[in-house]
């Protein structure tokens, strides 16, 4: 395993990662109220999209290059907004009440997401050409394999 001295890997230390792992351990909660009938329809999507959005984020964390990290952001966000969507439908079904922790938990992933998505994306490049591909753009690269 790949820790540094905190005896964390770099992914652990991110705020949305965090976030993102909650909301997991949350709708892992709400689901396992909903209907047999939806055990294999949307619980299940509802569970698969929460699941990939902290994996992803820590998979890009692990990915040796700036363009590759972001990448894989962009797939976590694209897995919360999934997420978000099914979740709305399950409550329309009924499934699910109002539940305003989960919705600011929702908000405030998306929002660390966005950042952490823009403050790579707009991160100035050291020296004027493109580095080698094994060359991490991205902090911490000794947590990379």
């Amino acid at each position: 395993m790949i820790r540094d001295s905190d005896k964390q890997r770099p992914h652990e230390r991110l705020e949305v990662w965090r976030d993102a792992m909650a909301l997991v351990e949350s709708i892992y909660r709400v689901t396992a109220s909903f209907p047999d009938t939806e055990r294999l329809g949307l619980s299940m999507q509802l569970r698969r999209a929460a699941v990939s959005v902290p994996s992803n984020i820590a998979e890009g964390s692990a990915r040796r290059s700036r363009p590759e990290y972001l990448r894989f952001l962009a797939m976590a966000r694209g897995s919360l907004a999934e997420l978000s969507t099914q979740y709305e439908i399950a409550r329309r079904l009924g499934y699910l009440t109002e539940n305003d922790t989960d919705t600011d938990l929702l908000d405030r992933t998306f929002a660390r997401l966005n950042a952490l998505i823009r403050s790579l994306g707009s991160s100035p490049r050291v020296g004027s050409q493109t580095p080698a591909l094994h060359e991490s753009q991205i902090s911490n690269p000794e947590s990379h394999a």
